[in-house]
């Protein structure tokens, strides 16, 4: 047997592996996106170093775009993979959620007058309520969906119905405005930090999800009450709790890309913002090759897969794609990259690469 045969052999054997990788799909798409600007603008990757209003430098440019709101996405997905994996379902009500969570942080900062001077209570206090808040709403879901055994998705629907209304509500229907600068601090740039903050929020919540996969059976619990959850109650857990945890989680993932969304603004669009986020957020969890009906997870896929979505849509706005077709551009690639990264599909793809590499190999070897 020739050196040339084992080198092919192995190089048939790597590929096989990579094909049915779960990560694979989320760092191809990556790929294809950075080639494909690459070919049609290199320009899309030129970061210029400028300045804030108030002279500090900052970087800026369409890599900038995409680490700081695909920071938002990531959040997300990261709670929408543990709800997905133990549910079988997902939430679509996290963009309604994002807005009352903004609203309350609002609420809490502005107090009474809707333009205060000077703000009615620490930044942190406000956050941490919104956490509460938002947490509540994501057990009040978590309640529907693990004890009530109603589907996720018709559950979720309830907040996403009713939730910018009640957003509304809270702040009497009127657009509160904060005016103190360190505010935008959170959703923009710290001063002397040329990257954006969102990122460094970002990295903080993967370390925490990291830590607690890794240090906790938080991970295999949920796999196992998405696999089989009769067979996970008959092993002493408890599905309806984990369930219901993993919605409560998200509920804190929402508080914080809602509070980095009202920080960027200093204010709120109450029928506007975090609009469809849910639906990249699901997408985020798709392309990262996670099961839409529940069990074995990858989060580092699902993070790196918001980031995909991010530098898409990032894409789509640079070749000056209307904001009305956005949604329709995007739903095609997703598409296909979701269909590329079903298992059957792949198993298709490996299949064929052991022909086209078996076939070479039988060559060289006659």
């Amino acid at each position: 047997m020739s050196d040339r045969y084992i080198k092919e052999k192995g190089a048939a054997g790597f590929f096989k592996s990579l094909f049915r990788h779960q990560i694979f799909i989320p760092i191809a798409a990556l790929l294809l996106l950075a080639i494909f600007n690459l070919i049609v603008d290199p320009s899309f990757f030129k970061i210029t170093l400028g300045y804030s209003s108030d002279g500090y430098p900052v970087l800026s440019g369409n890599l900038m775009t995409i680490i700081d709101y695909g920071s938002e996405l990531a959040i997300l997905a990261i709670g929408m993979t543990l709800v997905t994996a133990a549910s079988g379902g997902q939430d679509i009500s996290v963009g309604a959620a994002i807005a009352i969570s903004g609203s309350v942080v609002l609420r809490v900062l502005c107090g009474t007058d809707s333009r205060p001077e000077v703000l009615q209570a620490p930044i942190i206090v406000a956050f941490l309520i919104s956490c509460v808040v938002a947490m509540l709403f994501g057990a009040f879901n978590g309640t529907l969906v693990a004890y009530f055994k109603i589907q996720p998705m018709v559950a979720t629907l309830i907040l996403f119905t009713a939730g910018r209304s009640i957003a509304a509500w809270i702040n009497n229907n009127e657009l509160p405005i904060v005016s103190d600068k360190t505010f935008t601090y959170f959703g923009g740039f710290i001063p002397g930090v040329p990257i954006p903050t969102p990122f460094f929020i970002a990295l903080l919540c993967m370390a925490v999800i990291a830590l607690a996969l890794k240090f906790t059976n938080l991970g295999l619990y949920v796999q196992s009450v998405g696999i089989n959850e009769k067979s996970s109650r008959l092993n002493g857990l408890n599905p309806q709790m984990i369930k219901f945890m993993t919605y409560v989680i998200l509920g804190l993932c929402v508080a914080v890309a809602g509070f980095i969304k009202v920080s960027r603004l200093s204010s709120i669009n109450y029928s506007v913002i975090a609009k469809d986020i849910e639906m990249d957020a699901i997408l985020a969890v798709a392309l990262g090759g996670n099961a839409l009906s529940g069990g074995k997870f990858n989060m580092t896929a699902s993070i790196l897969g918001a980031y995909v979505i991010q530098f898409l849509t990032t894409t789509l706005y640079k070749m000056e794609v209307q904001s009305a077709a956005l949604s329709a551009y995007k739903a095609i690639v997703v598409i296909a990259l979701v269909v590329l990264s079903a298992p059957v599909v792949r198993e298709k793809l490996t299949d064929l690469w052991k022909k086209i590499t078996g076939g070479k190999a039988a060559k060289s070897q006659a």
